[in-house]
């Protein structure tokens, strides 16, 4: 089974985004966005958008809907925008971190961009955007040419198709590397499934540490959010009606259990799991 792919449209409702000569950021997001998702979907991927509509939704709204969705990748789609007009073209993709699958998707999303006719500026990361800084799987925002660059706009226009089919196939040739080495990317902050861990992961006799046992969502998400700014890899996994957070992925019992020993040390009740 193909890997569901999470599709973001920038911006929404009230908050436009970028907007020049009337043009606005969050109306080219959405034609971009639904145009990649169906020629994902056309390939056989399993497609979630985090909207298909003008409504407006919060970055971490954004990151929860793509949490609790169960999806293996996010892309969100946006315009960039300078402070002078026509003062810079090009594409770009932000990272929270340059490494693994996520860095390997970005540069791929530019390559293919740049077939298209758009100049490649760079990958860059970037740790304060919410939706890649609390997304819990590989996320890469792209930057779809600046929205008031007159030739960024016409190669938007006129190579729209193309455009998105760029996006799609990068994405499409992304997945297939992740697949053969493991869905795993230990570029991003944590592999999160609250539906359980990805069938690749099952492959394979993991253990973790159970840190927090909780009946609502967003009591699980806090403690979530607490782990990982400790740096710890973490995720959420829904049991019985339950969702637990569960710290590390360790081959071997014994170095689960120093990872516990290390997290009774801070404070936190802990049991070890087999992921």
């Amino acid at each position: 089974m193909q890997p569901t792919i999470i599709i973001d449209a920038g911006h929404g409702g009230f908050d436009n985004g970028a907007s020049f000569e009337g043009r606005r950021e969050k109306n080219d997001t959405l034609r971009l966005a639904l145009a990649v998702g169906e020629r994902l979907e056309a390939a056989g991927f399993p497609v979630i958008f985090t909207r298909t509509a003008d409504v407006y939704q919060s970055p971490i709204n954004k990151a929860t809907i793509a949490n609790q969705s169960g999806g293996d990748f996010f892309v969100s789609i946006h315009r960039n925008s300078s402070g002078i007009p026509n003062q810079y073209n090009g594409v770009q993709t932000l990272v929270y971190s340059d490494s693994g699958v996520t860095g390997e998707l970005a540069r791929n999303i530019n390559a293919e961009l740049e077939q298209v006719g758009f100049n490649n500026i760079n990958v860059e990361e970037r740790k304060d955007l919410a939706v890649l800084r609390r997304t819990s799987m590989p996320a890469v925002l792209v930057e779809a040419g600046f929205i008031n660059s007159v030739e960024d706009n016409r190669i938007f226009d006129d190579n729209f198709t193309a455009m998105a089919n760029a996006i799609a196939t990068a994405i499409e040739n992304t997945v297939g590397v992740a697949q053969d080495v493991s869905m795993t990317d230990t570029g991003s902050r944590t592999r999160t499934n609250i539906n359980g861990s990805s069938s690749s992961q099952r492959n394979n006799r993991l253990f973790g540490v159970q840190v927090g046992l909780f009946r609502r969502f967003e009591n699980a998400q806090y403690r979530l959010e607490e782990m990982m700014e400790q740096g710890y890899f973490a995720q959420i996994i829904e049991w019985n009606g339950y969702y637990t957070v569960v710290v590390g992925q360790k081959s071997s019992l014994e170095d689960a259990r120093e990872l516990e020993r290390e997290l009774n040390r801070r404070g936190y009740e802990t049991l070890i799991v087999n992921l």
